[in-house]
């Protein structure tokens, strides 16, 4: 009877897994092949629907400059399902635009975007996309095809292009629609196809909706740049320049993952219930064999409580709320103290302990001249700038003992010109727990720039990235951080603080500035170093301090450590654009103009998520080892354990290890007595 109701249970099981291997995940898709009312949109104030999504005002007696307007379907869209899981979509639509003046403006774009309201002053140039205070933010989560009418920014191709924005109204990639045939502002109707496989966005556009040319294809992963749910709709703008902004048809299909998580819900609860009840029968069989024989465990005491009522038993770590309970272990690349109050790369328990002699590496110290810092605390024994262990450095990178690290090369018979070069320290950082949780640090470090040929060229850029190797062709402008095909592109995976000493794009300020750039050359934020009285390639040093909370990047820069001046200063979540683990360094370049890119000194504190975690398994063993028996444990405080460190040694030439003073031997083998 139970045996033949397990197997039923068992075979409801295979029927409701099976199921839901051939059941089909909905789908998330509308079509609007006219559209006459707006019950599934949500319209700002100056947009409304009448034959069409008029995203600005043009019909009646409405003003049409300088309006801003956004038009959305009103059901979110869930666009991933962890990161790099995208949803795909396609998504057409006509479009209505005639210029209004004799001059167009300003432009219409498609966008996915978490916020329905319009930005204020998002007029003009800014399409509604953003405005001035958002434009390049983090907090803009959009990514926009515009259809721009008018050239309203320097580095726009024409008044007749589509562009991919993202957060930003410069777009990564803009294509001229002049060789297609297709002029959007003469009222003429023009078909647009959206598609997105959950690598690559195309953008096709014509006349016909037959015959439409591939205009734009980009790889993107959309889940870096934008939350999990979205809504999809339209943004336009007008200036002192009008124009109707219209939307004849639209429609939209995606596959919708919240769709097959309900789906799935269902499977679990099904599932779940099929175990439970298998397993009481299963339970019965056991309850039943064990009534008819002695449990003989029942004898014998708990060993943990045994244990733990005797005066050895280690004491068990209380929840975190002390001091450094958060605190996570530093890498120096100078002298000074992390968190956990180490100045060294080993952490040795009390030998007095008799217990367990273990060691934690962090990362060595080094300073890049060779030199001791004035005024900080000792610090053991540390490599010179003579040993490139701890360095990662490109072929045309170099340490010399005599001066500093060279990120281009710039002594002996070595060619300088067009060079490309990056240098790392050679342990990733874990810069971010989970999206949103970022770490915090903080680096200085003293630069050496002079101009070899008349004009300087090309700058050099403090940077975190996952790749180490030297992008190729990425010489000249570029400054070793990408090259012409990775520029603007998420896999690019940098993020750079740029000392750009030439103007070799019509967007640089000058050729004297600090730039924020994010996968691209192009900065998001660039501020000219001429008010500061810093001028970065006469090669007089450069102190540069940079720091970073979790949320807000600030650079500060002088020529006395004691005295900068804060620069540059702009919220970013870097956990949006950088893999968890990042290698922190140097990248550089020359041109036809070449420039000596030196790195004098370098220090970077950091709170790294890994060493947190190793370290406290660490402590895990050490208490987990105590024998009973032993010499009496010491007490163990109920925060993280305190440790006494060696005396330190007379200079940096060489290091006592024996056991005169407070030294202690360092062990190199985890060992028990």
């Amino acid at each position: 009877m139970c045996i033949s109701m397990v197997v039923k249970f068992f075979l409801l099981a295979s029927l409701l897994w099976g199921g839901a291997f051939f059941t089909q995940v909905s789908c998330f898709g509308f079509n609007f092949t006219s559209i006459s009312d707006d019950s599934n949109l949500i319209l700002s104030n100056n947009s409304s629907v009448f034959q069409a999504i008029q995203v600005t005002p043009d019909v009646g007696s409405l003003p049409m400059t300088n309006k801003s307007g956004r038009a959305f379907y009103n059901r979110r869209f869930r666009l991933w399902k962890k990161r790099g899981v995208n949803a795909v979509f396609n998504s057409s639509f006509t479009l209505h635009i005639k210029n209004q003046t004799a001059t167009a403006g300003e432009g219409l774009a498609f966008v996915l975007t978490d916020s329905t309201g319009v930005p204020e002053n998002s007029d003009g140039q800014w399409l509604s996309i953003v405005n001035a205070t958002t434009n390049g933010t983090s907090q803009a989560n959009i990514v926009a095809i515009e259809f721009d009418t008018r050239k309203s920014y320097s580095q726009d191709l024409d008044g007749n292009h589509v562009g991919l924005d993202i957060n930003s109204i410069y777009s990564i990639k803009q294509v001229s629609l002049n060789s297609s045939g297709v002029k959007l502002s003469t009222g003429t109707i023009v078909t647009v196809h959206v598609q997105y496989d959950g690598k690559n966005i195309t953008v096709s556009v014509g006349h016909n909706a037959e015959n439409l040319d591939l205009v734009l294809s980009y790889p993107i992963d959309l889940s870096e740049f934008l939350p999990q749910k979205v809504f999809v709709g339209f943004t336009a703008s007008t200036s002192i320049y009008t124009q109707t902004n219209c939307v004849k048809s639209w429609e939209f299909n995606g596959s919708d993952f919240d769709e097959g998580l309900k789906f799935w819900v269902w499977i679990v609860v099904a599932a779940a219930v099929v175990v439970l009840l298998s397993s009481g029968v299963a339970f019965y069989f056991y309850r039943k064999k064990r009534n008819n024989t002695e449990d003989v465990e029942d004898t014998y005491p708990s060993i943990e409580e045994q244990i733990q009522s005797t005066t050895q038993a280690p004491r068990k770590f209380f929840p975190g709320k002390h001091p450094h309970h958060r605190c996570q272990s530093k890498g120096l690349l100078s002298c000074g103290l992390p968190c956990l109050h180490l100045s060294m790369g080993r952490i040795i328990l009390l030998p007095e302990a008799n217990l367990l002699h273990f060691q934690i590496f962090l990362p060595d110290k080094i300073i890049l001249y060779g030199e001791e810092l004035k005024g900080g605390q000792q610090c053991l024994p540390i490599d010179y700038a003579s040993d490139k262990s701890n360095l990662i450095l490109s072929n045309n990178s170099g340490v010399f003992l005599e001066d500093s690290l060279q990120v281009t090369a710039d002594v002996g018979s070595l060619p300088i010109t067009n060079k490309s070069g990056r240098a790392f320290y050679n342990r990733p950082f874990r810069l971010w727990k989970k999206r949103g949780v970022n770490a915090v640090f903080n680096s200085s470090f003293t630069l050496n720039i002079k101009n070899q040929t008349a004009t300087a060229g090309e700058g050099l850029a403090f940077v975190l990235t996952d790749n180490t190797d030297v992008q190729e062709n990425s010489y000249g402008q570029w400054l070793g951080i990408v090259n012409a095909t990775t520029n603007g592109t998420s896999q690019a995976n940098i993020v750079a603080i740029e000392f750009d000493t030439r103007k070799s794009y019509s967007q640089d300020l000058d050729g004297n500035h600090v730039g924020l750039d994010i996968n691209s050359i192009y900065s998001i934020k660039q501020v000219s170093l001429n008010s500061s009285g810093v001028k970065l390639s006469t090669g007089t040093i450069v102190t540069v301090h940079v720091q970073y909370d979790g949320k807000n990047i600030t650079v500060s820069v002088g020529h006395n450590a004691e005295n900068l001046d804060l620069v540059l200063s702009y919220p970013i979540d870097l956990s949006e654009f950088l893999p968890q683990k990042v290698f922190v360094g140097f990248t550089a370049s020359t041109s036809i103009y070449t420039q000596t890119n030196c790195v004098k000194s370098w220090e970077f504190n950091g709170s790294d998520f890994d060493e947190g975690l190793k370290f406290w398994g660490w402590i895990v063993v050490a208490a987990a080892v105590v024998l009973s028996g032993e010499a009496p444990p010491p007490q163990v405080p109920i925060e993280r354990p305190s440790f006494v460190w060696p005396a330190m040694p007379p200079s940096f030439s060489g290091s006592d290890h024996s056991l005169t003073g407070s030294q202690l031997t360092p062990f190199s083998d985890i060992s028990a007595r």
